[in-house]
């Protein structure tokens, strides 16, 4: 059976134990960027999560649990993360139907707390930035249906915990789950919605999985897991929203039309604050939890956050450019760029197959700058893809621009009031030999013999490099 504590288990030597009270206003997230910022990614796991009047939450907390590429990629079975984007796209376009169980069988559904009896605030909710005005839900899973067709949709979106019965709900303005919460608020009906926490990787990354609309994402999750998700009907809608069964923590509720209140200012996944926006809310009738739940946070701007939707994209952009330029070999999303840059690695493409290529990934939402290269380059390498743009590139002839594209509106560049962005795509693939299987028209990069960096490597593995300066 996948679940949370199956993944912990398998991952206990990478997991860093705090068995010391840790406040839950910031000091988690601080712990998070110090280790970030020394390039260490293990999972976190607070024993003893402190509320600020002092007491201790019974429910520990993990983090960080998909901050690392290898870790990540581990779960999901891939030995290799540089090969992440191929296999993620087969797999989830290999689509598995869940199944149901009953309300017996589900272990998210052991302790059922009703309506008075509701109070978010016992949960060890994280307020992680010193300008977010209060504790936030960051790994809550939304899922919502769209009331024409009874098609579900699930998808990570923040809540402002603000009373014991009453959340903030921030669905994007372009999600799905959005586009489900107007239809309802059009019938003059409050949204139904259930926010689950804490699963398998292999689950929280097949509710990432690009869609279209309206379509479920519990086959993608399916296909990841390589068997049936399982699930079960919530307590306040019934059939009509299903959680996986083997989840952490469910909160229920309903978003009441056209209710809005201030939600932020947040710290996003951009490295900056993002605004006060007007937000819908979830009135909660219901939570049910495991006897014994572990409460699972996202740490918003950090690699915990960045890395597993990250490598969701590099999936779907494999599955737009590989129909289009059959060289494309692999596609990483680097942390550095957050969300929006995109290298692609290609294997000798043919004269205007990148260019097809580039035109296909900037149309993508996501996206604002894409960067093509050899497969001579290391994608996943911040110093080699400068390397080819500084080596490569003529800014005229190998740059495509186009203005007035969808994009991320959470982008801090973007002029305020802009509906639209404008991105550009570098070819930075070096120009096709004009003869057959000779060399490229460039000369060959410096390098020295296989025989002499085996002795240089031989020298430098019996010295204690510790205490070199870093560049």
């Amino acid at each position: 059976m996948y679940d949370l504590r199956s993944f912990l288990e398998e991952e206990k030597d990478n997991i860093f134990n705090i068995s010391v009270p840790i406040n839950l206003n910031q000091e988690i997230t601080a712990i998070q960027q110090e280790l970030d910022s020394k390039g260490d990614f293990p999972i976190i796991y607070v024993e003893k999560p402190k509320f600020e009047d002092g007491n201790i939450s019974k429910i520990p907390i993990v983090c960080n649990l998909t901050a690392s590429r290898d870790v990540t990629s581990r779960a999901l079975g891939i030995e290799n993360h540089k090969n992440f984007a191929k296999i993620y796209s087969n797999l989830t376009n290999e689509p598995i139907e869940p199944i149901i169980i009953s309300r017996e069988s589900a272990p998210v559904q052991e302790k059922i707390i009703h309506n008075n009896d509701v109070n978010l605030l016992e949960l060890p909710v994280l307020t992680q930035h010193q300008l977010d005005p209060g504790p936030y839900l960051t790994s809550a899973h939304a899922t919502t249906y769209d009331p024409d067709t009874n098609v579900d949709n699930t998808s990570i979106q923040r809540c402002w915990v603000k009373k014991k019965n009453k959340m903030s709900y921030y669905p994007y303005p372009a999600s799905h789950n959005m586009r489900n919460l107007k239809k309802f608020w059009n019938k003059g009906e409050a949204c139904p919605v259930a926010f689950w926490i804490g699963h398998h990787p292999k689950v929280l990354m097949g509710t990432q999985a690009k869609l279209s609309y309206p379509e479920s994402h519990w086959s993608a999750c399916g296909g990841l897991l390589g068997e049936s998700l399982r699930l079960v009907p919530s307590i306040t809608h019934g059939e009509k929203v299903l959680v996986p069964a083997d989840a952490e923590i469910v909160i229920e509720g309903y978003a009441p039309v056209n209710k809005l209140e201030a939600d932020g200012p947040f710290g996003e996944y951009t490295g900056y604050m993002g605004p006060q926006v007007p937000s819908p809310i979830c009135e909660v009738t219901c939570i049910t939890m495991r006897n014994n739940p572990i409460y699972h946070d996202y740490g918003s701007g950090h690699a915990d956050m960045l890395v597993p939707d990250n490598m969701v994209m590099e999936g779907k952009i494999y599955s737009i450019v590989k129909p289009i330029a059959p060289s494309v070999q692999r596609v990483h999303v680097p942390v550095s760029g957050r969300r929006f840059h995109a290298y692609v690695q290609c294997k000798s493409p043919k004269i205007g197959e990148v260019r097809d290529a580039l035109m296909a990934t900037l149309s993508y939402r996501r996206t604002k700058a894409i960067i093509f290269v050899d497969d001579d380059i290391d994608i996943f390498s911040d110093s080699e893809i400068m390397f080819a743009l500084a080596t490569r590139v003529q800014w005229d002839r190998d740059t495509i621009s186009v203005n007035g594209l969808q994009g991320s509106l959470m982008d801090p560049s973007i002029v305020r009031g802009a509906k639209t962005v404008q991105k550009i795509g570098i070819d930075a693939t070096l120009a096709p030999s004009e003869i057959p299987d000779t060399p490229a028209p460039i000369p060959p990069k410096n390098s020295v013999e296989q025989t002499a960096l085996e002795n240089a490597r031989l020298v430098l593995s019996n010295i204690n490099k510790d205490n070199w300066p870093k560049i």
